[in-house]
């Protein structure tokens, strides 16, 4: 029988053990901080010292479950992991890319170097990998869906970030078959604006860059804010159009596409921003012409650089108020050395820049030392 006192003593005990165990256990999460990401929903980040783990919850349309991946820093030993978990060694020495909308990303970290191959160079508009590529620093690895993946075993690289259309992953799987490490970058699928530009904390993290891209995002965020406020200072919401007819069909952002969402932060009336989509419509001429022919504005006509372009293509376009007030916009304009454009590799990496032309356009006075810097209104 244990006497009273004993039995005082063992509960006593396993108190102060459970507390102990707790109170390590506190600790052990307390180590572990995740950084601050204010917009971007498809990704997330824990770090314990120097270690990263990283998750990208959203890695493509209709996914169910996310990518793992553990960042270790260079000489120190890996920490017990799922086998499912992509192991990469930071920062990395090289990068293979797929997307031009992640070179202004190692633009802005000062990583421009570590580019070594690209799919279809000639896409890339960025001054800085412009002149790598032509120095042949850069390999283009052919079409992105039919790269040379001799030529990218050749070269190496720390890793291949790309971006998925489903879970086969398509080359990227085979690229990962060859013992080459696949990250995969989702920002296109981000909502708000922000949150694509807020990728770039992303990209960093391989780079162990997290200060710089910090100190870039809130660049642009505050700029955008800033912007944002100058757009509901106006008490007029023009109405805007937006898309052209390709084939039988006209294709429009739907009313919670990433463009709408810019729209709106413009101070504008988007005619479909209440249909709950966030892709891409299609809808027929007749529709579109209904709800639009007495828009305000028409931003987005695809490659179109004129007026007579547009009514060449389809006659019935002049119809449209916009087109016979010439209140057409494309963003199209620059160029890269090589056909690609700067709008699609640039712009949603600086969606501040891409409001403050939507708000010059649609409210000129607010901005009225502002010149536009993607969009241009057609003659």
């Amino acid at each position: 029988m244990i006497k009273p006192y004993l039995f005082i003593l063992c509960i006593l005990f396993c108190f102060l053990l459970l507390n102990c165990q707790t109170k390590e256990a506190r600790d052990a999460a307390s180590q572990r901080s995740s950084p601050t990401i204010k917009y971007a929903e498809g990704f997330t980040v824990t770090s314990d010292g120097k270690t990263k783990w990283v998750e990208v919850n959203y890695p493509y349309q209709g996914a169910k479950s996310g990518y793992q991946y553990l960042l270790v820093q260079k000489g120190d030993s890996i920490p017990p992991h799922d086998a499912n978990i992509q192991i990469i060694i930071t920062p990395l020495e090289s990068i293979v890319c797929t997307s031009t909308t992640h070179i202004p990303m190692l633009d802005y970290l000062g990583e421009t170097n570590k580019l070594i191959g690209f799919p279809t160079t000639d896409y890339i508009s960025s001054p800085k990998m412009r002149k790598r590529i032509d120095e042949g620093n850069v390999i283009d690895l052919g079409i992105d869906k039919g790269m040379n993946l001799e030529k990218l075993f050749t070269l190496q690289p720390s890793i291949v970030m790309g971006y998925a259309m489903s879970g086969d992953l398509g080359q990227l799987k085979k690229v990962q078959e060859m013992g080459v490490p696949v990250v995969i970058n989702a920002e296109y699928l981000e909502k708000h604006p922000l949150g694509r530009a807020e990728w770039i904390k992303f990209v960093a993290l391989f780079f162990n860059k997290e200060k710089e891209a910090d100190s870039v995002f809130q660049l642009i965020e505050t700029e955008y804010l800033k912007t944002v406020a100058f757009a509901q200072k106006s008490f007029e919401k023009p109405t805007v159009m937006s898309g052209i007819v390709y084939g039988d069909a006209w294709f429009m952002p739907g009313g919670q596409n990433y463009a709408a969402k810019l729209l709106k932060d413009a101070g504008c009336t988007y005619l479909w921003a209440n249909d709950p989509s966030h892709g891409f419509l299609e809808l027929s001429f007749e529709s579109v012409y209904s709800k639009a022919k007495e828009a305000d504005f028409w931003i987005g006509v695809g490659s179109f650089l004129s007026i007579n372009e547009i009514t060449e293509a389809e006659e019935r376009y002049y119809n449209f108020r916009p087109v016979q007030r010439k209140q057409v916009y494309t963003y199209n304009v620059r160029i890269g050395a090589k056909g690609g454009s700067e709008f699609l590799e640039l712009g949603y990496a600086r969606p501040d820049i891409i409001l403050k032309d939507l708000v010059k356009i649609s409210h000129p006075n607010l901005l009225p030392s502002y010149e536009l810097y993607f969009y241009k209104r057609l003659e």
